[in-house]
């Protein structure tokens, strides 16, 4: 097929032979099967800010911030300078965060290089060479959805102790090859420790795939791994090695509302004998 006038640099720096296909076209990016030698990797070229329909951006990109102050003044400024640095650090968020996962133990497509706003990556394939299924075009048995929903609340754990929310995973941004899930798109991640959504977003992300498998294996709808990993995460106990349970109880204890007004009133009285010794040091004679 014809080179898409964005992608043309990468063919120029001679890192792509030929595009071959578009493989689908999102509300944030077009991606297109390209060859790169003897290899087929596919390039993921992101829309413009105006011509991206991705909802909500604002808080996606809350706690993100630029290690160059005067980039980072910039973007708070909203400059033409600034939306632009912004739009980079939107592009470059999804190719840090596929190192980072795949260093954390993820199984993320491999990214490669990623120039004017095109990333160049993995393809995910079956055995057979064919693009891999997205996880809302298979179904399975009652026992694969338990099997393979476990190893997804482990990715989305050990991406919680990477310190990353997906933040729109969904059955749509889940790939199945023969050895199971791969997470995909990830722009939108967010830091888990500086986004007040963080929370939110984990829960939505875990309930969205809960229902996809749940469909298989009902018993699933019932687990409850976002309060459990966010109560870990939060007390500092969440590591790798945690092993789940789907399992949280939510703590009843009723405040004892006479026990505060207590403490509260002997604190102030506190602070008042303290003021009158005060006074009295500052006029012995009184």
């Amino acid at each position: 097929m014809r080179t898409p006038k964005r992608i043309q640099p990468l063919v120029d720096e001679g890192l792509v032979d030929e595009v071959l296909r578009q493989l689908m076209s999102g509300k944030e990016a077009d991606v297109y099967v390209v060859r790169c030698g003897n290899d087929i990797r596919c390039a993921k070229v992101y829309k413009e800010a105006a011509k991206r329909s991705f909802k909500k951006a604002v808080q996606y990109q809350e706690g993100r911030k630029e290690r160059n102050s005067r980039r980072q003044r910039a973007i708070e400024k909203g400059s033409r300078y600034g939306r632009k640095q912004q739009e980079e650090t939107w592009q470059s968020a999804e190719v840090d965060a596929l190192f980072r996962l795949a260093r954390a133990g993820v199984r993320v497509p491999q990214p490669y290089i990623c120039l004017d706003g095109v990333l160049l990556m993995e393809l995910v394939t079956d055995d057979e060479g064919q693009v891999a299924p997205r996880l809302g075009e298979v179904t399975m048995s009652a026992e694969q959805a338990r099997e393979d929903h476990a190893t997804m609340m482990h990715y989305v754990m050990l991406m919680l102790c990477a310190g990353l929310v997906h933040g729109d995973l969904s059955e749509f941004n889940v790939l199945v090859d023969d050895y199971g899930p791969v997470i995909i798109d990830l722009p939108q991640a967010v830091d888990a420790s500086a986004n007040n959504h963080a929370r939110s977003m984990l829960a939505r992300d875990i309930n969205n795939i809960t229902e996809y498998y749940g469909q298989f294996a009902p018993d699933l709808l019932n687990s409850q791994y976002a309060k459990e990993m966010w109560a870990l995460y939060e007390d500092g106990e969440l590591t790798p090695e945690t092993e789940l349970t789907g399992l949280f109880t939510e703590a009843e204890q009723a405040a004892d509302v006479d026990s505060v007004l207590a403490e509260i009133k002997a604190v102030l009285a506190e602070e008042q004998k303290r003021q009158e010794r005060l006074r009295e040091s500052d006029n012995p004679d009184a």
